[in-house]
């Protein structure tokens, strides 16, 4: 009797196909739960976004130790962007990367993508401002020390950068987050999955890069707190739209068309995931743990994990 071989991961290969129906499966929810679901990741990545603000609000670090203190709050931050994908809500930035693919795939039209891409914005911002209400009034960082830092921290993400850094930053920003949203498609089970997205997330933020959602906590923030020289209209101009532009970028291109590109591409016959082939009646991200595969064998308990559960 042949021996079943079980891999622990999906394949680069397959894990384009992974990101293909995710996307499918994520453009074609209805409005209002894609716009709650990215109202609850605007929420989560902003609780890291507060955490990374107290951590870095130490000011003998800043002078003398300025790397440290940033690295140790690039180890606290992933746990916003481990909770948004294991939990299935939508960051827009992610999107750009997910819905890219599956266009690509000529599984989901262009008009379908940009609704997708819009609606997750917008819930994101609201999601957003909403932590920046909990926290503002709540006075987390009413202490001198903590808004001193979100201050200084809002400078330096608005005031100090010209424009085409921060453009060049969002780039950066959203090519190692959606690089740690593919490698945790790639992971079958749920350790594998947040070391996966830990540490590239960790480099985005060590590198200081700019990721739109992101700032839509760090820099309204800093206005709530009364930063004198941050307006809306300067953050709109100066950071939303270049972060943007850079996350769309950095996601949908270094990430979504290069790797659809390297694997995907060239590819005539479709590409099965545990068996299972886009577009028959099996699960549109894998399959169940119940099914019996085609052929009558039992599987293992490692081969019916898949990302079905886990997008």
């Amino acid at each position: 009797m042949a021996m079943r071989v079980v891999h622990n991961a999906y394949t680069p290969k397959e894990t384009v196909e992974l990101c293909s129906r995710a996307g499918v499966q994520k453009a074609n929810m209805r409005i209002d739960k894609v716009f709650f679901s990215s109202f609850i990741a605007g929420c989560l990545l902003s609780f890291a976004c507060a955490a990374v603000l107290s951590t870095n609000t130490a000011p003998w670090y800043q002078e003398n130790a300025p790397g440290l203190i940033r690295m140790i709050g690039a180890l606290i931050f992933p746990f916003g962007l481990t909770a948004i994908v294991v939990t299935g809500t939508d960051l827009c930035t992610g999107s750009f990367m997910f819905t890219t693919i599956s266009v690509l795939h000529r599984r989901l039209s262009v008009l379908k993508m940009l609704q997708h891409w819009v609606v997750t914005f917008f819930g994101n911002l609201a999601g957003s401002l909403f932590i920046v209400m909990i926290i503002g009034y709540g006075g987390v960082f009413n202490l001198t020390s903590y808004h001193n830092e979100v201050e200084i921290f809002a400078n330096a993400k608005v005031v100090t950068p010209q424009w085409h850094m921060i453009f060049l930053r969002g780039i950066g920003a959203n090519w190692l987050v959606c690089l740690a949203c593919f490698l945790a498609m790639m992971a079958r089970e749920y350790f594998s999955k947040v070391m996966a997205i830990w540490w590239p997330t960790f480099a985005f933020i060590c590198l200081g890069f700019d990721h739109v959602v992101a700032n839509m906590f760090l820099i309204p923030i800093a206005i709530f707190l009364g930063a004198p020289k941050i307006t809306v209209g300067l953050y709109i101009w100066k950071s939303m739209i270049p972060a943007l532009l850079g996350n769309l970028i950095g996601g949908g291109v270094f990430v979504g068309v290069v790797y659809w590109y390297l694997h995907v591409s060239s590819e005539a016959s479709p590409i099965p995931i545990d068996g299972d082939v886009y577009g028959d009646s099996a699960p549109l991200m894998g399959r169940s743990a119940d099914h019996t595969p085609p052929n009558g064998e039992v599987e293992s308990e490692e081969h019916k994990k898949s990302a079905e559960n886990m997008v």
